[in-house]
């Protein structure tokens, strides 16, 4: 005390003739005419068919007591892989989020070193120029993409050092399968992916004409075919339209099973008629008091789709208000029997995630079964072992998934050791596959899970891998693929015994990426 008091004495004592030396030296501002520069780069995909992907973002600071920066070239580098597939690199003055709307410069990169003519006039204050990547329409989307900004030059060729920072540089490729806008479309939403045994990718979701509402609307399934491992798509096909009058005739939340006995693909999907989706269905039997679990199928490969049939009488406890399917994925178990994820709403309103299954190849289908835990919805299953499924479910108490097995179809079932305890979920769909893949050198079975990787909201898309059917979920065995706010559904499949695919939603988007499984798995 006796010190500080000494030293505001000083500093009064000597003021007259110090000009406000003390309070000077005490100020933590910069000093007048500095200017820093420094880049980040978010995690996230760089996507064929995207007019903008932003990769990343320089932050230019310049301090109080400097002039216009009139800053005319941006200095990159990228590597060989990037120069191959990307067709311009475009920098946009924006804000701390990204947006495509004030563009300052652009180049079609020739070289690993290049620069970016630009025109970016700035005064002292914070700003942010973004560099956004388009590739070209042929881009192979098998490799990852480097990019840097190393130096903003001014005018006057004066060279301002761009901090790196601890940001990962270095992104995936991918396609946008489906986009706002495309065939006058809305909003595309709730993907299903599945592999044929030709090695066809057959994607299904809802086409959500008007806007991005749930049911009830006018909302058709659609369905995206590719034969070249996800590179290219073909034209968009309705596969589910149950008819006028649209705007109450709705249909949607697909999800997709390929059955390697018969070769067949099945889509099922829940039918509103009128207002006889959740909030409008008011239990029975029949499409006009409750929403209907309707299948459709396919016996070449995907080409062409019989007509749409419910099969609701089948499968639904007439007491309960409605019941459909789990979107995303079915199964095949080892026995045959095929699976689909199911969930019920009782009459008091309380949901329940469950399964329906079918030991004919299809011909009828059982279900009427209790599910295990309640507040739960959507879900998702795999055969764990021979026998025994297990059911991943989104649980509306918020935080965590919820996970329960089954070794007698559902007839029982014993929450798991990591449910409500290990996966977080923002209340959210998420996908679950088991694949056999390459571990280290070895062909293993080995679980895949997706879905934003937040208990409080829908961002972050990761993928995470269990070596031992699920017991745990390691954190070093996972992979953030895109960190960005979106609608987060998304949908797994194994693409080669080295490669796992996911579809999933950004914003009105759907997305697809193919992951090398050594990067899930370290």
């Amino acid at each position: 005390m006796q010190k500080l008091f000494f030293n505001l004495l000083l500093c009064l004592t000597f003021l007259p003739l110090s000009g406000f030396e003390c309070s000077k030296k005490n100020s933590t501002a910069p000093p007048p005419g500095q200017i820093k520069a420094s880049a980040y780069a978010p995690a996230a995909p760089v996507l064929k068919g995207m007019a903008a992907n932003p990769f990343l973002r320089v932050v230019v600071q310049i301090f109080s007591g400097n002039p216009e920066q009139q800053y005319r070239k941006i200095q990159c580098t990228i590597n060989a892989v990037g120069l191959s597939e990307v067709q311009k690199v475009d920098a946009y003055l924006s804000g701390e989020a990204f947006a495509a709307t004030n563009l300052v410069g652009t180049v079609n990169p020739t070289s690993t070193t290049f620069d970016i003519p630009v025109t970016a006039n700035l005064q002292p204050g914070i700003h942010f120029i973004w560099l956004s990547v388009v590739l070209k329409n042929d881009a192979a989307l098998n490799n990852k993409i480097e990019l840097h900004s190393t130096k903003l030059i001014d005018a006057a060729s004066k060279e301002l050092e761009i901090d790196q920072g601890p940001s990962a540089y270095t992104k995936l490729t991918g396609v946008a399968v489906r986009k706002a806008g495309d065939d006058n479309v809305n909003t595309y939403r709730i993907p299903g992916i599945v592999q044929t045994d030709r090695g066809t990718l057959l994607s299904v979701y809802d086409i959500r004409y008007n806007n991005s509402a749930d049911l009830p609307g006018n909302i058709d399934v659609g369905m995206s075919r590719s034969t070249d491992n996800g590179k290219t798509w073909e034209p968009m096909k309705i596969i589910m339209d149950m008819g006028a009058p649209h705007e109450n005739n709705g249909i949607g939340d697909p999800a997709i099973l390929f059955d390697p006995v018969t070769k067949k693909i099945w889509v099922a999907a829940l039918w509103s008629k009128g207002n006889r989706s959740i909030a409008g269905s008011i239990g029975g039997i029949s499409p006009d008091s409750t929403g209907q679990f309707v299948l459709v199928s396919s016996t070449d490969d995907g080409v062409t789709w019989s007509a749409p049939y419910t099969i609701t009488p089948q499968i639904k406890e007439p007491a309960w208000k409605i019941f459909f399917n789990g979107p995303g994925n079915g199964i095949t178990m080892q026995d045959g029997k095929l699976v689909f994820a199911a969930q019920y709403w009782t009459s008091s309103n309380v949901p329940y995630s469950t399964i329906i299954y079918s030991d004919n190849q299809g011909s009828t289908w059982k279900g009427k079964i209790l599910g295990p835990k309640s507040n739960t919805t959507e879900s998702q299953v795999v055969e764990t072992i021979p026998g025994t499924l297990m059911l991943n479910m989104r649980d509306n108490r918020g935080s965590f998934r919820s996970v329960a097995t089954t070794s007698n179809m559902g007839t029982n079932w014993t929450e798991h050791s990591t449910s409500y305890n290990t996966l977080p979920d923002p209340v959210c769909m998420g996908s679950l596959i088991k694949a056999k893949v390459n571990v280290n050198g070895t062909l293993k079975d080995v679980l895949f899970f997706s879905n934003p990787n937040s208990s409080s909201g829908r961002v972050n898309i990761t993928i995470k891998a269990s070596l031992d059917l699920g017991q745990t979920w390691l954190p070093a065995n996972q992979l953030l693929i895109d960190e960005r706010q979106c609608y987060g559904y998304s949908s797994l499949t194994k693409i080669d015994d080295n490669t796992v695919g996911i579809l999933y939603e950004g914003t009105k988007d759907l997305y697809f990426v193919k992951v090398a499984v050594s990067e899930i798995i370290k």
